[in-house]
């Protein structure tokens, strides 16, 4: 399974989220392959590798014919996670393609060498809808939308919705979406709420129910190269991404045996 996290607005918790949930769902017994495809390489960082602990990434995948296989890093977390990095470079990479035939399927062409060795792929897309994540989601079986419970959190969306059935209908039939995730939610404003409630009200089947809290030891953990889980296990956080692995799994499987946890949201 090849999911993409994506939202074209930066600052939505997307990157925190796929840090977290990949390491939910590593802790839960599922091998995990995180593919950082932002050329701002902050899921890269975020878990806490060097551009100096590696030779090739994502970019030398794309454009220089390198293999898949060599540029996995096995990140040593006492669970199955690895990571397919990300640099600087990247961001030239869609100059670079543009004139590459099935430019928007190429990292589908790369991830089909490795695909059977993971349960689950997350890929960290950009916050824009170019040519990389028109890549991500031509690979993709299914996406999650992180959304910020702020203002202007629903712009774009109608946008990225129609992309995304654009994609659907002329490269990849088979992608769909799993869910909507609110991040970085506080109990304690009209804001988010009233946010929320749009979101349930006008999509009710999408959003999940799991959501993400303002959180600071959330905010720190990336700081520091580690995932919330190695940070501060304990914290209301990591509940969080707990539970929403389980619902994440819940909807992949469509099984009744694993059902989320009812946590309360704090702050």
């Amino acid at each position: 399974m090849i999911i993409s996290i994506i939202n074209q607005k930066g600052g939505v918790g997307k990157t925190t989220s796929i840090i977290n949930i990949g390491y939910s769902m590593a802790l839960l017994g599922k091998k995990v392959l995180l593919v950082d495809l932002d050329p701002q390489a902050n899921l890269t960082s975020g878990i806490g590798i060097k551009h100096t602990d590696f030779k090739y990434s994502i970019y030398e995948v794309l454009t220089n014919n390198i293999e898949i296989t060599q540029v996995i890093l096995n990140l040593n977390k006492n669970v199955s996670i690895s990571l397919i990095p990300s640099t600087i470079e990247l961001a030239g990479a869609e100059v670079e393609l543009v004139n590459v035939i099935s430019r928007e399927s190429i990292l589908k062409r790369k991830l089909s060498n490795i695909v059977s060795l993971y349960d689950i792929i997350f890929i960290d897309c950009p916050p824009s809808l170019g040519l990389l994540t028109i890549n991500a989601l031509t690979a993709s079986q299914k996406f999650i939308i992180p959304v910020q419970a702020e203002y202007y959190a629903l712009e774009g969306l109608t946008h990225l919705l129609n992309t995304f059935k654009l994609i659907k209908d002329s490269v990849n039939n088979e992608l769909d979406i799993l869910g909507i995730l609110i991040t970085m939610y506080d109990n304690r404003t009209n804001l988010s709420k009233d946010v929320k409630d749009e979101l349930e009200k006008f999509m009710p089947e999408l959003v999940f129910k799991s959501i993400i809290p303002r959180n600071i030891k959330l905010s720190e953990a990336p700081s520091r190269g580690l995932s919330i889980f190695e940070y501060a296990h304990n914290s209301i956080g990591a509940d969080s991404y707990r539970n929403l692995a389980l619902e994440i799994l819940d909807r992949i499987y469509k099984s009744k045996l694993i059902k989320p946890l009812n946590l309360d949201i704090k702050t």
